[in-house]
């Protein structure tokens, strides 16, 4: 079997250097949709939408929810700035789903004083959250 080709990935957080190593693919949620990044991509930045971030290892996929942010994808590395970014072990199923209902709530509510925007990505964090764990 051919050796894959890795790539460096940085992920750092207001908090922590999140995530430091070599992979061989990275997928992620962008404000143009989900991208998937192998060794070699052309050179983008990108920001980056609440969702799963999944990375792929020489010794298998780590999953983690990843919030808002912005990625620098160049050929030989990703270095991506995030708002926050969590390991499933790091997260709370109950207060996730508790999060999803209240934006879902706000959401439906359609009160003039609600700040949509606010509502919808706490939505898509406690979505990413989830589905992190799944």
């Amino acid at each position: 079997m051919a050796e894959e080709k890795t790539f460096l990935i940085k992920i750092i957080t207001p908090e922590r250097v999140f995530y430091e190593g070599t992979a061989i693919m990275a997928e992620f949620n962008t404000s143009e949709g989900e991208i998937g990044v192998y060794a070699g991509h052309i050179p983008l930045t990108v920001i980056l939408k609440p969702g799963v971030l999944t990375l792929t290892e020489e010794s298998g996929k780590k999953k983690a929810a990843l919030h808002t942010g912005f990625a620098e994808i160049l050929p030989d590395q990703i270095s991506i700035l995030a708002e926050a970014a969590e390991w499933p072990g790091e997260i709370d199923i109950k207060r996730a789903e508790a999060a999803q209902k209240r934006a879902e709530e706000r959401l439906q509510a359609h009160n003039p004083d609600t700040d949509m925007a606010r509502a919808e990505t706490a939505l898509l964090r406690a979505v990413a959250r989830i589905e992190a764990l799944r």
